[in-house]
């Protein structure tokens, strides 16, 4: 398994220099591979890994390297291009839906609610959404549950794929209360 990680990551790396009529010579599967490797882990100890929408090819290397679970946050109407659900499970791994659709699902409940479910598995787990931004948005908004600083969770939220999301968190955080002080 490790071996096969190997690989991929020095295909992806060897091809990424390679001169552009080079790149012609590639299969249609490098793409995939490029997008394996560019996603991003929040953090090897949270066992974490976000992305955007994942295709068939990609979650079987998942399911390959031992991933426990896909937590999907994309809203049932959005197109996902082959039944997701149906895929990840036959593979192997737990399929997790929590729909995160308009401004006011990225809120404080839906992060409680996707630590919750991280907790659930011992595996490594792949969270995505249609690019990442909902992910890193309610990661950032838990680390604040959890009592890391604005930045911090901003910061985490940004290796999450936090982008165009940003000020709707930040609005997020000034809409919540003072936490009481420590006695």
């Amino acid at each position: 398994m490790l071996s096969r990680v190997l690989l991929l990551l020095s295909f992806a790396f060897a091809t990424a220099y390679a001169a552009d009529d080079e790149l012609a010579s590639v299969s249609s599967l490098k793409v995939d591979l490029d997008k394996v490797v560019e996603y991003r882990t929040v953090s090897p100890v949270d066992g974490i890994t976000v992305s955007g929408q994942p295709n068939e090819e990609m979650l079987d290397i998942f399911a390959e390297n031992g991933y426990a679970a896909v937590i999907d946050l994309r809203g049932p109407g959005e197109n996902r291009g082959f039944d997701e659900a149906q895929v990840v499970e036959e593979l192997g791994m737990y399929y997790v839906e929590l729909p995160i659709e308009g401004r006011d699902a990225v809120n404080f409940d839906n992060a409680a609610k996707l630590k919750e479910i991280l907790g659930q598995y011992d595996g490594p787990v792949l969270v995505h959404c249609g690019s990442g931004n909902r992910v890193g948005a309610l990661l950032a908004l838990g680390k604040v549950q959890d009592g890391a600083s604005e930045e911090e969770a901003l910061e985490y939220g940004r290796s999450g794929g936090l982008t165009r999301l940003e000020g709707l968190v930040r609005e997020r955080l000034a809409e919540q209360e003072p936490a009481e002080p420590a006695e």
